[in-house]
């Protein structure tokens, strides 16, 4: 494994964006980063990134863009996206004006179901990898995350599984950093990314509109009780959709979030923020997945419309 056989470029410099990094730099590889918040980039450029928590790295970097046009410029092999899902659209027309070469491999480290529905649109299958995140932080600084937990592997796949060898690559370098990733192909992708959405989607929600920890709503029977629900309605609509999951999946689920901690998860800190959320991504596609295949989700619709219509009034359309 040659950690600079490809370089990265990183858009996005959240606690999925910034973790990334900071693992990249250690295993060796050439890293460019950008991201829309200047004060964060000041910062980086001036202190680097650490990691704290259930990990505790620090790394300096050499290449930080103020803008995506100017990353862009850079020499570049894999770009890895680390942008919130409602920010991709904006993304990719800021690739397709910049970019008329194409010579490049796209990684996309979201949140939520169909997001390569996007990309792919715009760019080759051939060319799209997808990464399936376990590991969730908070900020504690604009260049400091803390991890709140890891709960390993993360998964990468080439979407159409055409792309192997550089998916192989990403998770040896992960791993060389102590990032547990592995490499699985485009159907296991897909199932982990269900997955990881139908967890997210359970507790995320109640948290924006509760106000609970994830710890505090596991512990509260009213909203277990909701939290059970909602698993087994996304459940029944992943299953129409051929996922197959263990007999006592639902049951698995609910002793994985049992030991979530006490902290909001990224869609709370959002809504509670007066930011977009990505609930069309997570809760929202349950739904849309359930009216395909005739399947009822009225937990998940109520949750959906209650934190659109909040995020609309905050002025978040």
């Amino acid at each position: 494994m040659n950690p600079l056989k490809y370089k990265i470029g990183i858009i996005g410099l959240g606690p999925i964006g910034q973790t990334f990094a900071v693992h990249f730099k250690e295993a060796g590889c050439e890293i460019a980063l950008t991201d829309l918040d200047q004060e964060k980039l000041k910062l980086i450029r001036e202190e680097g990134i650490e990691i704290c928590g259930q990990m505790e790295k620090k790394a300096r970097f050499n290449h930080i863009y103020d803008s995506i046009e100017e990353l862009l410029d850079h020499d570049f092999d894999i770009l890895i996206s680390a942008v919130k899902a409602y920010h991709v659209d904006s993304l990719i027309e800021i690739i397709e004006n910049k970019v008329h070469n194409n010579n490049f491999y796209l990684l996309s480290v979201q949140n939520g179901i169909d997001i390569k529905i996007k990309y792919v649109s715009h760019f080759k299958d051939s060319q799209f990898l997808r990464m399936a995140v376990n590991f969730a932080g908070n900020m504690q600084a604009p260049n400091k995350v803390k991890i709140n937990f890891f709960n390993p592997p993360n998964y990468v796949a080439s979407i159409d599984d055409s792309q192997d060898e550089i998916a192989e690559w990403v998770a040896e370098v992960l791993c060389s950093a102590d990032l547990n990733t592995e490499k699985v192909d485009s159907f296991e992708i897909s199932k982990e990314i269900w997955i990881k959405t139908i967890l997210n989607a359970a507790l995320s929600p109640i948290c924006a509109l509760s106000g609970l920890t994830m710890k505090e709503a596991m512990e509260n029977s009213d909203t277990l009780e909701i939290v059970e629900s909602l698993i087994y309605e996304a459940v029944k609509v992943a299953k129409a959709e051929e996922i197959k999951f263990p007999d006592n999946f639902s049951k698995l689920c609910i002793r994985y979030l049992s030991n979530a901690g006490n902290h909001y998860p990224s869609l709370a800190v959002d809504l509670l923020n007066n930011r977009p959320t990505e609930i069309d991504y997570m809760n929202g596609k349950i739904v849309d997945y359930g009216r395909k295949h005739y399947v009822r989700t009225p937990l998940n619709l109520a949750l959906t419309n209650l934190v659109r219509a909040i995020s609309h009034k905050n002025g978040n359309r």
